[in-house]
């Protein structure tokens, strides 16, 4: 596994990578300590596409990723995770309706806790799933840095609901 720190608005983040694809983007939060495994090596350049597109995401001038991800979770959290991957730059949807679209309406709290468990933020745009009122509910990454995704993507909220973060 290859690694890299890359710096960016929302702070310092950490990618992680094989031959596979991109397995881990995860954000420097306080009270979760990042783990690099044993065997993992520093990245030369395999993980310069990545960042590239990562600045061009924050810079304005980039919707959509072309990395190949490889996420490792359950059957049920790849199947949140590739619907989260459907949500349009700039939209957001609910969990409930991230439940339908996977066929499993009941499972609404399952897919909140995949959508918490998404290894690979901003990518795979756990950020723009709100609640079904509007609100800015949970995120791993915190809700001002949710907050600032969304209003990167232009996304349309309530201006309260931006501001208020």
């Amino acid at each position: 596994m290859f690694y890299r720190y890359h710096d960016s608005p929302i702070g310092r983040l950490l990618l992680a990578a094989d031959e596979t694809g991109l397995q881990q983007l995860l954000m420097d939060i306080d009270d979760k300590p990042w783990h690099i495994g044993e065997h993992w090596r520093s990245a030369a350049d395999e993980l310069d596409e990545v960042c590239r597109q990562l600045d061009e995401y924050f810079a304005g001038c980039r919707q959509r990723f072309e990395v190949r991800l490889a996420p490792q979770g359950t059957t049920f959290q790849q199947a949140v995770w590739q619907a989260l991957q459907t949500i349009p730059f700039g939209q957001t949807s609910c969990y409930s309706a991230l439940a339908a679209e996977i066929a499993r309406p009941k499972a609404v709290r399952a897919v909140g806790a995949a959508n918490g468990a998404n290894p690979i933020a901003i990518i795979i745009p756990c950020h723009r799933v709100i609640g079904r009122d509007g609100s800015l509910t949970g995120y791993a990454g915190g809700l001002p840095r949710k907050a600032l995704l969304l209003k990167l993507e232009g996304a349309q909220l309530p201006e309260q609901r931006l501001l208020s973060i």
